[in-house]
């Protein structure tokens, strides 16, 4: 499993594409707080309960200066697909190797109905202005992780 992020640590950069095939980085996003949320795969049961919880509160994370940005393995057409299917507004980005879920810490061992295999941890980094490492959470639950997430970094509910 690689190794987990702890705050204080500069987050890795990244470029990735997105759901449109255009190259989101987190350096696009300097200056501002970034959530930064893997998830196992599109268009998934858990996986749309948390991706329609953060476009619900997506006013109120751009209120307290807060971007979001969603990655997973699945590939651009998947991402646009999903996107479209469940009105997201904020980009998704394909991690089709999974380098940058390995270099945050959200890629390793998981159980599913008794079998050991490599995939994606649920988890969630929150980077500063300046990428350094705010908040690390990982093997998060899709059902509530936001309101939880927001309770954490002290915004209201």
């Amino acid at each position: 499993m690689a190794a987990r992020l702890e705050p204080g640590r500069k987050a890795p950069d990244f470029a990735l594409p997105d759901a449109h095939g255009r190259t989101v980085s987190l350096a696009d996003h300097r200056g501002q707080r970034v959530v930064v949320y893997f998830y196992p795969k599109a268009s998934t049961p858990g996986c749309t309960t948390q991706a329609c919880d953060f476009r619900d509160s997506l006013a109120r994370f751009a209120a307290d200066g807060f971007a979001v940005l969603g990655i997973s393995p699945d590939r651009p057409e998947a991402l646009a697909r999903f996107a479209e299917e469940q009105s997201l507004t904020f980009p998704l980005l394909s991690d089709a190797d999974h380098r940058v879920a390995e270099a945050y810490g959200a890629w390793g061992e998981k159980k599913n109905y008794g079998k050991t295999y490599e995939g994606l941890v649920r988890s969630t980094v929150v980077v500063g202005p300046e990428g350094d490492v705010e908040l690390a959470q990982y093997n998060v639950r899709a059902t509530g992780h936001v309101a939880k997430l927001r309770r954490d970094l002290g915004l209201e509910g």
